[in-house]
């Protein structure tokens, strides 16, 4: 008897949020890879999902073996330093380009898009999305995910 692989399963939502639609729930959106133990993250990809009315992007946390999967170029280290969209096309939009490309998707960050492409701006956004992601597990240290703070701060 064979068996099919199980499908990728809800990436996980904030406590008492629903559960993040997935790729395979959404095979038409583009594909948010996010860190998944980071309570920062989760929180923001919570209120981006609630905001996507459209049903334009789909989730998974970067901890969840179907990314893998899907994304097999992607190494466990890029993903933990950039949270990732994969587009309709299979191109990759890494870090403050990934939010520009979120942006571009959910109305209710429209006004934030004309800053987001304004001419030779994308090194600064890229630098200030380092800022963030590189101390990202130092924020909420009191309320981290099972310790992960702990283990990924540096």
């Amino acid at each position: 008897m064979t068996t099919s692989p199980a499908p990728p399963q809800a990436a996980p939502a904030q406590a008492g949020a629903r559960p993040l639609p997935t790729p395979t729930e959404r095979p038409k959106a583009e594909v948010v890879v996010f860190d998944g133990h980071c309570q920062i993250c989760t929180g923001q990809i919570a209120r981006v999902a609630q905001w996507d009315t459209g049903g334009r992007l789909a989730f998974l946390s970067l901890h969840d073996p179907e990314v893998g999967r899907r994304y097999p170029e992607l190494t466990h280290e890029a993903l933990m330093r950039d949270m990732y969209v994969v587009d309709r096309k299979g191109r990759y939009h890494r870090g403050a380009a990934a939010l520009r490309e979120i942006a571009r998707r959910v109305p209710r960050l429209w006004p934030l898009v004309p800053f987001l492409y304004l001419p030779f701006s994308m090194p600064l956004w890229q630098w200030l999305y380092r800022q963030v992601a590189d101390r990202r597990y130092q924020f909420n240290r009191d309320e981290c995910d099972g310790g992960s703070c702990h283990l990924h701060g540096r």
